[in-house]
């Protein structure tokens, strides 16, 4: 074979090469394209074995627990109670921690008085001078009192005794008085009007300045009120030695 003819043969088995090979690159441009816009889906997660312990709660267990009262009246149990049947389930199961009259025996919360007191150097947050609404009074002897031996009244016991704390506090005048599930909301404690909805990001907005103050903020810096003195604190800078 000649030296001029070797040269095209090659170029030719070359082209042929090329062409062969050219319907399987075009072939797998578009699958290597689909890989990249559309990859495979990830496999789901599997779920986590259960532990088996334990059940779901029963609708009876929930409606036990489900006990709340609003202000609106929400969730309140049908009943009703007096003023003198509270009294006496007050003597025989409050009275050894409140008092008799809702004053508190030795350091138990006091439940009655105190009125126009809160702004005083000692107020008394009691039913009448402080608690915004009656549900408040009603849910809480409902969940935890009386202490030892919590939702152990009966609707009607709880009424009463809620009807009792209200004549404490002179918000109800009659012994005779009723408290039940239909007048309940129409009951207003004195201090309400004082309750509003937080209000800060009006009311302190000017105080949220971006750049807060860090020196020379004020003129003059003056204490205005002390702790009780117990001269436990040396004046000078240096504390005597303990052995």
């Amino acid at each position: 074979m000649s030296r001029s003819v070797r040269p095209v043969l090659l170029a030719g088995l070359a082209a042929i090469t090329v062409l062969a090979a050219a319907p399987l690159i075009a072939q797998t441009k578009p699958a290597a394209k689909q890989a990249q816009t559309h990859p495979p889906a990830k496999a789901a997660p599997v779920p986590a074995a259960k532990l088996g312990l334990g059940r779901e709660a029963l609708p009876e267990e929930i409606k036990a627990w489900d006990i709340a009262v609003r202000p609106d009246g929400k969730g309140l149990p049908p009943g009703k109670g007096t003023v003198k049947q509270g009294d006496e389930i007050f003597q025989a199961q409050c009275a050894s921690c409140h008092g008799e009259f809702g004053q508190g025996n030795n350091r138990w919360p006091v439940l009655a008085g105190g009125m126009g007191s809160l702004k005083s150097d000692r107020p008394e947050k009691t039913i009448g001078s402080f608690w915004p609404d009656l549900s408040t009074v009603f849910d809480y002897v409902r969940r935890a009192m009386p202490y030892g031996n919590a939702q152990s009244l009966s609707p009607d016991e709880l009424y009463a005794v809620t009807a009792y704390l209200l004549y404490l506090n002179d918000i109800v005048k009659d012994e005779d008085f009723e408290l039940s599930d239909k007048n309940f909301t129409s009951v207003k404690l004195p201090n309400a009007a004082a309750f509003y909805d937080d209000d800060r990001e009006t009311t302190e907005k000017a105080f949220w300045g971006k750049e807060p103050c860090m020196s020379n903020c004020k003129p003059e810096v003056k204490i205005t009120g002390r702790a009780a003195v117990l001269d436990v604190t040396p004046d000078s800078k240096s504390a005597p030695k303990v052995d």
